[in-house]
């Protein structure tokens, strides 16, 4: 199905739009359904600027007034849920708050951003909700998910080593097929692994344009400390140049990724705080 929206005014999907608009993560899903050996999602104060964390959780009105605050300081075209978990292992806390959003200004994108374990349970509130999705798949082999995921839990059971692996990506493919039955915007992050993941990254986006998949973010990995993937390099410059290229092949590039918070709100690239009144 063709694009029911539009990337023109979503910072995250158009590099023309992030140097006019901003965007507000809001903070309201903590539980993660998945393990991944790159991340640790213990919250922070504001000063730290590891991706995908938060000065704290909020609720659902705290987030709304999160937005409003950010709004006020700036254009803000989007407002999504992308952690400190993931959104869809949190469903109830963020379908509230993209609801809240809906209802207070329903001219903002909507958007979220998952590992994609859960999407296909909830493929009908998503569509309803969301206009853009991004779902991080970081291989499409088994064999190399294996070494990057410790664990995932689909509710019922917990899968480790290739059989997680397997779990998480026939639901990522499953549910990124239906998004775009549905018609939303999709992008497809890959966290770059020297060493580990590197090849895939051709081949997902290879996989994902057979899906109809919009736009490919690889991104360098961010080295965590107290994390099995602590001691491994950043990938430099030149290598993700190498990358992206290959995988331009077959997907427009996402190349002005900032690697956000949990709780980014203003511009990409800017030092814009919005008070989250850390304790």
């Amino acid at each position: 199905m063709e694009n029911r929206f539009h990337n023109t005014d979503h910072p995250c999907f158009s590099g023309k739009a992030a140097a006019r608009f901003g965007r507000v993560h809001l903070p309201v899903a903590p539980r993660c359904n998945i393990r991944c050996n790159y991340c640790n999602r213990l919250y922070d104060c504001p000063n730290e600027g590891r991706p995908g964390v938060t000065s704290r959780v909020m609720d659902t009105g705290e987030a709304l007034d999160f937005l409003e605050r950010a709004m006020a300081m700036g254009p803000i075209s989007v407002a999504g849920v992308a952690g400190p978990g993931d959104p869809l292992a949190n469903p109830r806390e963020t379908f509230a708050a993209l609801e809240l959003v809906r209802e207070a200004h329903p001219d903002l994108l909507r958007c979220l951003s998952t590992n994609g374990l859960a999407l296909p349970e909830h493929i009908d509130e998503v569509v309803s909700l969301a206009s853009h999705v991004t779902v991080t798949v970081n291989a499409v082999d088994e064999a190399v998910g294996s070494k990057v995921y410790r664990w995932v839990n689909t509710g019922d059971r917990v899968y480790r080593s290739r059989e997680a692996a397997a779990a998480l990506v026939e639901r990522q493919l499953k549910g990124i097929q239906r998004l775009k039955e549905a018609g939303l915007v999709v992008k497809v992050n890959t966290v770059v692994v020297p060493g580990v993941n590197e090849g895939q990254v051709p081949v997902i986006a290879s996989v994902m344009k057979d899906l109809g998949v919009d736009l490919y973010n690889a991104m360098p990995l961010f080295p965590v400390a107290g994390t099995p993937f602590a001691g491994l390099p950043e990938p430099g410059r030149a290598r993700m140049r190498e990358l992206r290229k290959a995988a331009g092949s077959y997907l427009p590039q996402m190349t002005h990724c900032a690697r956000c918070r949990a709780d980014a709100a203003g511009m990409i690239g800017t030092s814009q705080k919005v008070e989250t009144r850390c304790g």
